[in-house]
């Protein structure tokens, strides 16, 4: 069991933890971090990658002029009928703050592609990044421990060591980390923690998995015994129903995060035809993206591993999906859907103002998620399903009156991220029921997010960073 001394504990390694223990370390003050997992990344690594942002290189190289106060005008046209629960004070310090932010990931060698539209955005802000979420870890990680900031991976924080006032560091399952100035949670969410899911989100919810199979709420639940409390934690994204993760990374995924390449990436998008382009991106959107609930509006069905169906695929899906023996199933379609969604404007997946993704596509670039058969009797074999199963499922449904027969498949039932995360102040402080912060503490990033809202892509990793920087900074002062 180890025992260290530091000026500012991290708890976590994904980009939030990362930047606010860079900024940390860049005011002064000594830094641990420690990550649970051995390996650094965290939800940024899961991530699609974008970031939304006003006041990019790239909106001024294509003559767009956006304002941090017209992206603040804009977001809340994402909220719908909860607008009335965003933080408006954090809403206002992300939007003023990512565009320093992005143009600090840029000295730091991270590159993006964009921008690009995503209404109800009135501009194009959103920026994805070159060539994968990875980059930012990489680059992230390698400035880190370039400055001094001492990483420990493999390395789960457990409980935190408070006076019963101030917080003076953590115990964790393989030593004690005290700090002289404070503990910053960086822990990311709670979509794979069953207990806390029953709590806020409902016991439904509690049985569907995450993206991220190691985001257990540990930030939110350290706090929460020091009384402090979550907010909007019955929001999330999800869940949704996506195909499980090919069996090796994608050409995509398995990219270097080298600048020349990024650079090279970022031309090419710009400059070559798409045609050419696309059989490389398709690798990226018949992957990491779910499949479009319109193949059920137009008559494709759910079946379980007993080769049944099991739901109405147009009510909430993936929650019955969940529920389901091994928690997955396959997407079936006639001949006349599969013809149907192997063109304009019917897509199986989209990554927005990226690229489409149709029947063709998954059956080139994902034969481990593509069968196809002449008859139902075929490809019951092929899914090794019971034919008579196989039959009275799709018997009277429409669609299924011509081949060849499609399944697509497995897939199983996530949630992305949620937003239920720990109330802070302007500072990333915690705060108590009474609203009194609690010395010693911060959050940022998921877990500190304090109620803000961040629907539409690119603010989650937005407020990532900008969480974190400010956070560390404020840290190396208490």
């Amino acid at each position: 069991m180890r025992e260290e001394v530091c000026d500012v504990v991290v708890v976590g390694g994904g980009g939030s933890g990362l930047a606010a223990a860079i900024e940390a370390r860049i005011a002064g003050a000594s830094v641990v971090l420690l990550e649970k997992n051995e390996k650094l990344g965290g939800s940024t690594a899961w991530s699609v990658g974008s970031i939304t942002t006003s006041g990019s290189p790239h909106q001024r190289r294509v003559g767009v002029h956006d304002t941090p106060e017209d992206h603040f005008r804009d977001m809340p046209l994402f909220a719908g009928d909860i607008v009335h629960r965003d933080n408006d004070e954090l809403r206002r310090i992300l939007c003023n703050e990512v565009p320093d932010a992005f143009r600090w990931l840029l000295s730091l060698g991270v590159r993006f592609f964009g921008p690009m539209p995503e209404p109800p955005h009135r501009q194009p802000r959103m920026h994805n990044v070159l060539p994968n979420s990875g980059s930012f870890i990489h680059h992230l990680q390698k400035h880190a421990r370039d400055i001094g900031v001492q990483i420990r991976t493999g390395m789960r924080a457990e409980k935190l060591i408070t006076d019963g006032r101030t917080v003076h560091g953590v115990e964790a399952d393989k030593g004690q980390f005290r700090a002289m100035r404070a503990v910053i949670l960086s822990a990311g969410d709670f979509t794979n923690d069953p207990e806390l899911k029953a709590r806020y989100m409902g016991e439904r919810e509690a049985k569907v998995e995450a993206v991220n199979e190691t985001a257990t709420g540990d930030g939110q639940k350290m706090a929460l015994e020091l009384g402090a409390r979550v907010v909007n934690g019955d929001l999330a994204l999800g869940p949704e129903i996506r195909f499980m993760a090919p069996p090796q990374k994608t050409l995509l995924q398995r990219l270097p995060p080298w600048p020349v390449l990024a650079q090279t990436m970022a031309w090419s998008m710009a400059h070559i035809p798409m045609a050419l382009l696309r059989p490389f991106i398709m690798s990226f959107v018949t992957t990491a993206l779910a499949p479009s609930l319109e193949l059920f509006r137009h008559g494709a069905i759910l079946i379980n591993r007993n080769g049944e169906r099991f739901c109405d695929e147009n009510d909430q899906p993936a929650y019955a999906l969940a529920e389901q023996p091994g928690k997955q199933g396959h997407i079936l379609m006639g001949g006349g859907v599969a013809q149907q969604f192997s063109k304009w404007p019917h897509f199986v997946s989209t990554a927005p103002g990226v690229a489409y993704a149709y029947v063709p596509d998954y059956r080139r670039n994902r034969p481990d998620v593509f069968n196809q058969a002449d008859s139902v009797a075929e490809l019951a074999a092929k899914l090794e399903l019971s034919p008579a199963s196989l039959e009275r499922a799709v018997s009277g449904a429409p669609g299924f009156d011509q081949p060849p027969f499609v399944a697509l498949g497995p897939v199983r039932s996530v949630f992305v991220h949620n937003e239920g995360g720990l109330a802070v102040d302007l500072q990333h402080r915690v705060l108590r029921d009474d609203n009194e912060p609690i010395p010693g503490l911060y959050a940022v990033g998921s877990t500190g997010q304090g109620g803000l809202l961040l629907k539409g892509h690119g603010h989650h990793l937005a407020w990532a960073f900008v969480s974190g920087r400010r956070a560390g900074r404020f840290a190396a002062a208490d």
